[in-house]
Order: C-alpha cells, then structure tokens, then sequence
C-alpha cells in the first residue's frame, strides 16, 4: 500500500511539472514516445533547417504578424490558427515550445497559443541546449506533417489594446520588460522615435526570472524577486516591451508559476506607443 502511494505521490509531482509551464528535457522525452506531444521550435526558419528537435514543427513568429502597419502586431485569430492548424496544431494538442535559449522566442509563441486558445502549452526549460545536453534526437530533416483544425477561441482577457492601456494603467501594474538602457531611452532601436517609456510603467528586465544558463528560476525565487519588483496579484498586470516579443516569458512565469490571476500582454507594445504621437513618453 506504501508502495502504491508513494507512486501515486510520483506520479502527481510529475503531472505539476509538466502542466506548470515548464517543462524539463527528460519529461517532454518520455512524452515523445507515446507521440501526444507536438513541439514547436520558435526559432528561424535557417535555424530549424541545420537542426531541430526530431519530430519539431517551426512556426518563427514573424510569420504571424501583419504586414503592414506596426511592426510585430498579430494578424487575425483565424489567419493564426489557419497556420497552426497547417502545422498539424489542434486547440486541445499538448504543445511544447523551444528556442535557441533565450527565451523570448518561446515566450512570444506561448502567450500567442493561449491567447488563441490553446489547453496545454508548455515551454522546453534550457530550450535546445538541455535537449541536446540529455543526448536526446536532433535531425535536419523536416517533420512530416499531418494537418489540424485549431478551433480559436481568442481570450480577450490577457491581451491589451493601445485604448485599454489608456483607459486602464493608472489603475493596472504596467510592466515594461526591456532593458534599463531602453526603458531609460538609451538605445539604438531604429524604429523607436521617442525614446523612454509608458508613463507610469516599471521596469522589470525580462532576464530577472532567468538564470544565467537560460533556464527559468524556481518559484520561489521569482515570487521574490516579482514582489520587490512592486509587482504583485491584487492588481490587474499589463506587461509590454517593444514589440511584447519578450513580455510574452515573464506572462508565463507570473501565470502558470506564480498563478497570477490578472495578466495581460500589450500586443502593440512600445512601436504602436510610440507611433501615436498624441501618446505621452517619459
């Protein structure tokens, strides 16, 4: 009976890990066996072409935006999910996601799946370097693919519009993820005009949750470091950087770690801020 129960004990400490957010190179391995899994390398097309995770699918996230307007901002849910379901990703399929380890890549596709609709999205901890430090399949050659249909059911509440951001950062936590040197408008960003930041914003780097070999930090140690940031879940959360590129891990970390209940990412982020003249800087 102890025996049985210590499994069992195994067992859900496991299931916690894998639905946590993160997920760690031997568990998305033993997941590949039973093929339940779709993974998704967010990295470059030439990237992907050199060598991926065997079975991986490559949805570069460039290829999601419109192509005209504001750089980097979404198409349409149904344009998205016709490129998911293209590349054999239903709603309900359990993704996991990787990049070159920088995180923001991955970051940006997971909140793109959620936001779209997805159940189950997972992202790859250590990204390509564990995978490959475990000695676990790399290949060159593209993944066959079987078509979905990835039925969108866009979640309106974790994303944010330049005009909710008008109406509602006064009274929201707005979190601006990029660097000192760019929140302070010390940067080589070309297409920035007015450099600096949303009035009222914080600046919280996106690399704060990460340790130095790209892996994500504990729980605890991000709970610590979010709350002497002023950041915390009694108040509704709005993240952005300049294109929300990098917003999209910290989104992750302070929802399916933290289980904050009130995040949203500002698609548009600081280029439609910026290209809005009548908006203010600081």
């Amino acid at each position: 009976m102890k025996k049985i129960i210590g499994i069992l004990i195994i067992l859900f400490v496991v299931t916690q890990l894998i639905f946590a957010g993160i997920i760690t190179a031997k568990e998305l391995a033993g997941l590949t066996k039973n093929g339940e899994v779709v993974i998704v390398s967010a990295r470059q097309t030439s990237d992907y072409s050199k060598k991926h995770i065997k079975d991986a699918v490559n949805i570069y996230h460039k290829d999601l935006y419109k192509t005209e307007g504001v750089s980097s901002m979404l198409k349409s849910a149904d344009e998205i999910a016709k490129i998911f379901g293209e590349k054999g990703i239903a709603e309900n399929s359990k993704i996991v996601i990787y990049d070159n380890g920088e995180n923001k890549l991955a970051g940006r596709l997971y909140w793109i799946f959620e936001y779209l609709g997805a159940t189950d999205v997972n992202i790859l901890d250590g990204h390509l370097k564990s995978w490959m430090k475990a000695r676990k399949p790399v290949t060159s050659k593209a993944t066959s693919i079987t078509p979905a249909m990835f039925n969108t059911k866009p979640d309106a509440g974790i994303l944010a519009t330049m005009d909710y951001v008008k109406q509602h950062k006064d009274n929201a936590i707005l979190v601006d993820v990029r660097s000192k040197d760019e929140f302070n408008g010390i940067d080589e960003d070309e297409i920035i005009i007015r450099k600096g930041h949303i009035p009222g914003a914080i600046n919280f780097e996106y690399k704060n949750i990460l340790n130095e070999d790209d892996t994500i930090k504990t729980k605890e140690e991000i709970a610590e470091i979010v709350k002497n940031a002023g950041i915390t879940s009694d108040k509704e959360i709005i993240l952005y950087c300049a294109s929300s590129v990098r917003a999209g891990i910290v989104y992750m970390a302070l929802t399916s770690i933290l289980e904050f209940p009130n995040v949203r990412v500002y698609d548009g982020a600081f280029y439609e801020w910026d290209a809005d003249s009548s908006n203010p800087i600081e």
